[in-house]
């Protein structure tokens, strides 16, 4: 007497991946609509300049912001994206750079703001212990034709 279908099937001694590929389509998706959301930071309409890029600094800087309102803000602390005022601003500079000297300190200025507003900035940061102070911009649109 024969039990009828242990007969005839074979065991599979293959993976079945399709399910890890549908793991991963998933986990792309979700990567892509969450990549642009990981970039914070103050919206400022940066001049546009024909400067050489820096190389990348091995210490992350210090980036004080100054948007078309005038509103000061810095990259580090609690919330990035709320503004502060100068004495707040002097404050977390001294301490930033007094932990480390080398840091290098940014700033962004929209480019609508006065020009005076940018110096007075720039002045307060330098008061606040930086030596150098560097400007960031966004690059020249290519030319035509190339």
């Amino acid at each position: 007497m024969q039990v009828s279908g242990k007969r005839g099937r074979k065991l599979m001694g293959e993976i079945n991946v399709v399910p890890y590929i549908d793991v991963m389509l998933v986990l792309l998706i979700i990567f892509m609509v969450t990549a642009p959301l990981l970039t914070q930071g103050v919206h400022v309409d940066l001049p546009k300049t024909g400067g050489a890029s820096l190389p990348d600094p091995k210490r992350e800087p210090l980036v004080v912001s100054v948007d078309r309102a005038e509103r000061l803000y810095v990259n580090i602390g609690d919330d990035k994206a709320k503004p502060i005022d100068e004495a707040t601003l002097a404050d977390k500079v001294r301490l930033v750079l007094s932990r480390d000297a080398q840091t290098p300190v940014l700033l962004k200025a929209d480019a609508a703001i006065p020009y005076g507003r940018v110096m007075h900035t720039m002045v307060l940061l330098q008061q606040s212990g930086a030596v150098k102070v560097g400007f960031i911009t966004d690059p020249l649109p290519p030319a035509a034709g190339h």
